[in-house]
């Protein structure tokens, strides 16, 4: 009989998608959708995913642009496009409720899904992932420029990220000289190699993009903490590139039930301290599980 604590790899067609996915846990436990962020993919989880599937199943996809995934020619790239995918992927395999990863691109995905069906939400686990201005400092100011008038010279103004240094930046950029040698290069290397197929680096550029959309709806986001309170757990490394850790206290001033973690640790927290991270995520999903059995 197969171990249902082991990941499974599956593909799939939903949404006209041909959608990769990990998968782990017992089909009738509640579920938890991880969704990765830029430049990365659900390998991401890799050593999350068999201690997560003791408590819970356990669903992982690589978002359209991203991992194995392949989309059409014509699919759009944007956030909401991409949840209305991950709504068919877990709608087609019967994942009725679930908590929420929210990290970096995939917070507008999960915020999303949150929004359109908040009932559906069980709990959010936050992870390096920005839903309020606080957490974008001066360093985005070119972005919103851009974002606001999207034209060839301010393109022209952005930075080069979308190339091999910028996805090792990703990992091991602007933190402690310290922290550097707990970073396997597998990560980076992997991710470029997936990432430079011919066309991505354009899709990736398209996403990006569409991210001043997102940060136009952190309104809308913080309604649906204060309306909703979603039972919430925060793991942050404290030494991310690309959010501000004011941040974290902006999340605390909406969610009533938010316990926070920070560590001293980079923007993808789970590559050095996904043991601590594991342990704490079971125990959240757990708490809440057993709090809405006792009402």
């Amino acid at each position: 009989m197969l171990n249902v604590h082991k990941t499974r790899h599956r593909m799939i067609e939903v949404d006209g998608v041909h959608l990769f996915y990990r998968e782990a846990g017992r089909h009738e436990a509640c579920g938890v959708l991880l969704l990765h962020g830029q430049p990365s993919s659900s390998y991401s989880f890799r050593d999350v995913m068999g201690p997560l599937a003791e408590v819970t199943r356990v669903v992982a996809p690589d978002l359209p642009g991203f991992g194995f995934t392949e989309a059409p020619d014509d699919y759009p790239y944007t956030f909401e496009a991409m949840a209305r995918t991950i709504d068919a992927l877990t709608r087609e395999i019967g994942l009725e409720r679930f908590f929420l990863y929210v990290h970096d691109f995939g917070a507008p995905v999960a915020y999303a899904l949150a929004l359109a069906s908040p009932d559906r939400v069980m709990g959010l686990i936050i992870q390096n992932g920005n839903a309020h201005e606080e957490g974008l400092g001066p360093d985005w100011d070119g972005n919103k420029a851009y974002w606001a008038d999207p034209t060839p010279e301010n393109r022209a103004k952005l930075p080069e990220w979308l190339n091999f240094r910028g996805v090792r930046h990703t990992y091991v950029g602007d933190i402690p000289d310290r922290l550097k040698p707990l970073f396997a290069p597998d990560g980076w290397h992997l991710d470029w190699e997936r990432m430079s197929r011919p066309g991505l680096v354009e899709i990736q550029f398209r996403i990006f993009a569409d991210y001043g959309a997102y940060v136009a709806r952190f309104p809308d986001i913080a309604a649906y903490h204060r309306d909703h309170q979603p039972p919430a757990l925060l793991l942050w490394g404290r030494h991310d590139p690309y959010f501000e850790i004011e941040e974290v206290l902006a999340y605390a001033r909406e969610l009533d039930r938010l316990d926070m973690h920070i560590y001293d640790a980079a923007h993808l927290l789970l590559e050095t301290h996904h043991r601590e991270c594991a342990a704490l995520m079971r125990d959240f999903i757990l708490n809440v599980q057993s709090s809405a059995a006792i009402r």
